[in-house]
């Protein structure tokens, strides 16, 4: 059933927030109808990231909380404390969809556990019924070099005659790094005589293209937008 309200996005970053900047380009126009990013969480300080969504017009709310500060001001605090922290914040903002755009932390069992269910802050107990779904983008199809560093991986992989193709896709956070279902799936063609820069270029523009596809098909099943 469609609906007149903004589809609501929280993103999470790192760096640079390329990907970020595909998502605010993309708002509200054909590409990402009635949507709206509420808030931008990063676990990097100097993320460059966090300018873009300053700069956004409207500016987007930024959070930032680095794992290693938090356990150092909470020494009686654990790894998957932080996680559970991090989620809090994200279920404040009441996203419909959380996407991971060149988020560089691993997130253990408590942050997915946190966006199936919570607290709804009434004090009861009561679960919020509210399950929120959690996407990520990787440079690397299904399967192939999971974790980091993808892309210089699927280069050396090429310039050893392995593989004659690489690509991107967008799948749904499971507790195996990046080996939950896939939403989108891209193919990259490599090319000999190829340097890396290129390539790796070529990578990044399709992610620009796959992150924003994808996180509207995902909105699309859950919150269609309004009926024109």
């Amino acid at each position: 059933m469609s609906s007149s309200r903004p589809r609501r996005l929280v993103v999470l970053i790192s760096g640079s927030g390329s990907n970020l900047q595909a998502l605010i380009d993309a708002l509200n126009t054909s590409e990402l109808p009635n949507t709206s990013i509420v808030l931008v969480v990063s676990n990097r300080k100097a993320a460059y990231g966090l300018q873009r969504a300053a700069s956004a017009v409207p500016a987007i709310p930024t959070y930032y909380q680095a794992l290693q500060p938090f356990l150092k001001q909470n020494p009686d605090k654990s790894r998957a404390d932080y996680d559970r922290e991090v989620a809090r914040v994200v279920r404040r903002a009441n996203p419909d969809v959380v996407v991971l755009a060149g988020w560089m932390h691993v997130f253990g069992d408590g942050f997915l556990e946190e966006m199936e269910t919570a607290d709804d802050g009434s004090g009861d107990g009561a679960p919020a019924p509210k399950r929120i779904p959690v996407i990520n983008l990787h440079p690397a199809l299904p399967g192939a070099f999971d974790g980091t560093h993808a892309i210089d991986r699927a280069y050396d992989a090429f310039q050893r005659g392995e593989i004659t193709h690489s690509g991107v896709m967008v799948h749904h956070v499971v507790k195996e790094v990046d080996r939950g279902e896939p939403v989108l799936i891209r193919v990259v063609n490599m090319h000999h005589g190829e340097d890396k820069d290129a390539f790796e270029k070529r990578v990044h523009e399709t992610e620009w293209k796959v992150i924003v596809e994808a996180t509207r098909k995902v909105l699309d099943k859950i919150h269609p937008p309004p009926l024109q």
